[in-house]
This record gives structure tokens, C-alpha cells and sequence, in this order.
């Protein structure tokens, strides 16, 4: 979705900023602004969408953007839309009065470029293909692009460039794939965000796809967009493992899990163990289903 919404929230408060990785000598133009502006997409039927807001806030803190109801897409629609700041990452809301147009609705994340015409040059040079070809926005462009294995994302630009705080924790784009598809989905992504491989394990835990006492493979990698963990199985994912689509950091996991079930939200798993981590899944009202987790070691 664009992101015109983002022009009326209010900045984070954070404390420790996020740094992208440096750039090698001779790397090509990275047109990634940030993290702070990168969003999940979540939509949710319209009767929940107010619930969804005051369950995700009261669970991570920051602001709220104001809300209204806009058309987001190039052919018609409607939608109730409003932007969701924390400190661990952002999410896009969208509650639609009129059916969802395609290919919007299978999209995962918007992730803020500095040029969106050589941007989507750049990510159709390392491999992507365009679901929908770039369109207008009362304050910018958008495009809808899918990398390989299936993995649908938005790249969007503004006329005027927004700015925002660094975020306290950068949120983790969780993609599940087979090994049909990991190392290349790898490598164009690593390409065009300018990633780096920060970790690939052939055996982390597999309490991580919610297969204990097993194994799955975990490539972990960093870029100007935040961070992102590709889980390499052969695709047989217990619910709600593959449903979610974005993991949040936080310094506590025990006291964000109770703020989260009194807000509304149920813990579907864990907390368990995932090697240097624990976690839990969530879902929020309105279906959301986020994983969160405690003592990430890169």
C-alpha cells in the first residue's frame, strides 16, 4: 500500500538507533532511507481494525498515525487505513470497505526507496518481477514486486522525503522457503538491498518452524532495509509457523507477552527455545500473527 499516511505520524522515541551496513568499495547505488520506514502490511476485516490498533500498540508503545479511509490502489477502492509506530518496527493497517484489488492483499512488507524508477530498475536487474507496474500516490509512487520462491513485497517513494527517528530494534522479515527457492531468493535480495549474509546455519533448532527436535536451515541477513531470517524446510510448517511474516525484538519477551494478552492478543506457542533466542507466536485481534523474541545474538 502507499504510504501517504506517513506524513500525518508522529515520530518515534527511541533510544538505540539501528545502523545499515557499510558499503564495500565499488558497491552500487543502495536505495534503501532506513528501517523506520519500513512497514508490515496487515490488513483485517474492518470490524476489527480499531481492536487490532489498540492491541498492537499497547503491546510494543510508540504513536499512531491519524486515521481515515482512502483509496490505496490504482483501480478502485476503499480502505480504513492508519499507520502503527514502535519502537520495534511499524505496520501498515488496512481494514478495506470494498473487496481487495489485486495483487494487493499478498504483499508483506513496504519498504521506503530513494528512487523509485532506478530502484525497480535495480530489483528487476537482480531478479524480481513486477506483480503491478509503478503507479501514483497523492504523495509519491508505488510498485508491487515478487522475488523468487513467491515472496511478494511493495517498494514506495515519496515526493517529499519524510523523516523519522531510528527505531530502538529493527524488525525481522521472516520468509519461509524450500530449498528450491532459498539461494536464489538469497542472492537477489543480498543484491539488491546491498544485504549481508550475517549467518547461515544447516542445522539451527527446529523449534524455530515449530518442528522440536529437529533441524532447519537459517540464513540470517542485514541491510539498509532491517533485518530479514529465511527458514529453508521442506515446507511441512505445523500452524501457525509460515503465517507470520514479521519478528519483533524486545528487551523483555515475558513482560510484552502479558501486555499483549491483556490487550487482547493470544500466544498461539512458547515461549520456546530457537538456539539464541526465545520466542512466541502471537496473534492479534483481527488474525495478525507476529512472532516475538528475546536475545537475538548476530
Amino acid at each position: 500500500m502507499n504510504r501517504f499516511v506517513l506524513m500525518v505520524a508522529t515520530a518515534l522515541v527511541v533510544t538505540s538507533p539501528v545502523v545499515a551496513p557499510a558499503k564495500g568499495p565499488g558497491a552500487t547505488t543502495d536505495f534503501a532511507v532506513g528501517p523506520q520506514y519500513d512497514t508490515t502490511h496487515v490488513y483485517v476485516p474492518e470490524q476489527d481494525f480499531d481492536r487490532f490498533v489498540a492491541s498492537f500498540s499497547a503491546t510494543f508503545g510508540g504513536t499512531t498515525s491519524k486515521q481515515g479511509v482512502f483509496q490505496v490502489t490504482p483501480t478502485a477502492s476503499q480502505t480504513k487505513s492508519q499507520l502503527v509506530l514502535t519502537p520495534a518496527g511499524s505496520v501498515s493497517v488496512f481494514g478495506f470497505k470494498t473487496p481487495v484489488p489485486y495483487p494487493f492483499g499478498a504483499e508483506r512488507t513496504g519498504y521506503l526507496v530513494a528512487d523509485m524508477d532506478k530502484a525497480v530498475d535495480a530489483a528487476r536487474k537482480a531478479g524480481a518481477t513486477r506483480l503491478l507496474y509503478t503507479f501514483p500516490d497523492p504523495i509519491g509512487r508505488d510498485v508491487v514486486v515478487q522475488w523468487a520462491g513467491g515472496v511478494n513485497m511493495q517498494l514506495y517513494w515519496h515526493t517529499t522525503k519524510p523523516s523519522y527517528a531510528p527505531l530502538a530494534t529493527a524488525p525481522e522479515n521472516r520468509i519461509y522457503l524450500t530449498a528450491d527457492a532459498a539461494d536464489a531468493f538469497v542472492k537477489q535480495w543480498t543484491r539488491f538491498a546491498h544485504g549481508r549474509v550475517v549467518s547461515d546455519e544447516a542445522a539451527a533448532p527446529g523449534s524455530e518452524i515449530g518442528r522440536p527436535g529437529e533441524t532447519v536451515r537459517r540464513i540470517r541477513v542485514t541491510s539498509g532495509y532491517g533485518d530479514m531470517v529465511v527458514l529453508v524446510s521442506d515446507g511441512a510448517l505445523p500452524w501457525p509457523y509460515g503465517r507470520d511474516m514479521t519478528g519483533y525484538a524486545v528487551s523483555d519477551l515475558t513482560a510484552t507477552l502479558a501486555k499483549a494478552t491483556t490487550a487482547g492478543a493470544t500466544i498461539l506457542t512458547g515461549p520456546y527455545d530457537a538456539g539464541d533466542r526465545k520466542a512466541a507466536m502471537v496473534q492479534f485481534p483481527g488474525g495478525y500473527i507476529a512472532e516475538i523474541h528475546q536475545g537475538t545474538v548476530k
